[in-house]
């Protein structure tokens, strides 16, 4: 039995959701075992989620971060340790740990010596399914969606269209355009409670800019509850996610919220995969519009930044209004 456990995932929210059901099937096989998760500082709020971790490493991805985390892991005691990512360097560092027991992704015949399990790689799939692949090696158990043992699973309020444009801050910076404009969102929002929706508009902190322009951009006699400057918690936001009938957002982590509570969700997607980024439970359906570009999905797959023409993300927003009122 593995009782004193690390798991290493670098990434933000979205990240540490899509990778918690692995966690999730590792505890279920041995539900003794005492779960540290080694992450980065913007991810840590993941534990409003869920109880299933027990501890945090908050680590910087960079050089003097993956010394402290190699000196944690040498002090640990840990008796197994099980990292995702495609550096062909992360094979050393767990080697250097010491740990007995170490599983990460094959990237090359130094991983196959270096680690006690070099698991496939298949970036093709659904997140959770290509994260999953790490706990193959101890056990059989699947879990193919997030849980949230700490979010109240809540009633939902029929007619309520939920919505939230926002995107990491983060990405924002690294010139990753993911989203449609506030104009966009506020055309949107109009079209939705001209059909008699109640509409609900929701952010965080990052997303304040974003938010303001979409109500300024709002006829002045439109009703809708505003929570945007409410600076909800992860829970608070899993769990009015759960309250809604209908849950509209852009690619980003409240995404991988709504598949965890079940919600009806419909998210714009441009340059990105959906289909690494959706589970196939009939409850996310991608909004898409037909530019014929010949690279998309191109984001992480061929560049790390946003194109200048940005043609993915240019929609018809009352046919993509009249798309989710029909579904």
């Amino acid at each position: 039995m593995k009782k004193n456990v690390l798991f290493i995932n670098f990434g933000g929210i979205g990240d540490e959701i899509l990778f918690l059901p692995s966690i999730i099937s590792f505890k279920k096989e041995f539900p003794d075992a005492v779960i540290t998760l080694a992450l980065e500082k913007r991810s840590a709020g993941i534990t409003e989620l869920t109880s299933i971790i027990d501890n945090v490493i908050c680590i910087p991805k960079t050089r003097a971060g993956m010394l402290k985390l190699l000196l944690k892991m040498r002090l640990g005691k840990f008796d197994c340790v099980i990292s995702s990512g495609s550096n062909k360097l992360i094979s050393i560092l767990l080697f250097l740990s010491g740990i007995k027991s170490r599983a990460g992704f094959d990237t090359g015949k130094l991983s196959e010596k270096l680690l006690t399990s070099a698991v496939k790689l298949d970036k093709n799939r659904y997140a959770v399914k290509m994260y999953h692949e790490l706990v193959t090696p101890f056990t059989s158990i699947f879990t193919d969606l997030p849980e949230f043992d700490r979010v109240r699973k809540q009633f939902k309020k029929p007619n309520t269209v939920l919505i939230h444009p926002g995107v990491s801050k983060k990405s924002l910076n690294q010139g990753v355009v993911k989203t449609i404009t506030p104009i966009e969102w506020a055309e949107l929002i109009k079209y939705l409670a001209d059909s008699g929706r109640e509409i609900i508009l929701a952010g965080g902190k990052d997303d304040a800019e974003t938010t303001e322009i979409i109500k300024c951009n709002l006829p002045k006699n439109l009703v809708y509850t505003d929570v945007s400057n409410q600076n909800l918690s992860l829970k608070e936001l899993a769990e009015l996610i759960s309250s809604a009938e209908i849950f509209i957002c852009s690619d980003s982590a409240p995404l991988h919220i709504a598949a965890g509570v079940g919600t009806r969700t419909f998210v714009f997607f441009g340059s990105t995969d959906h289909r690494k980024l959706i589970p196939d439970n009939g409850l996310i359906t991608p909004i898409l519009n037909n530019y014929p570009c010949p690279l998309r999905p191109c984001l992480w797959e061929r560049r790390l930044k946003s194109c200048e023409e940005l043609g993915c993300l240019k929609f018809d927003l009352k046919a993509a209004a009249q798309t989710i009122l029909e579904k």
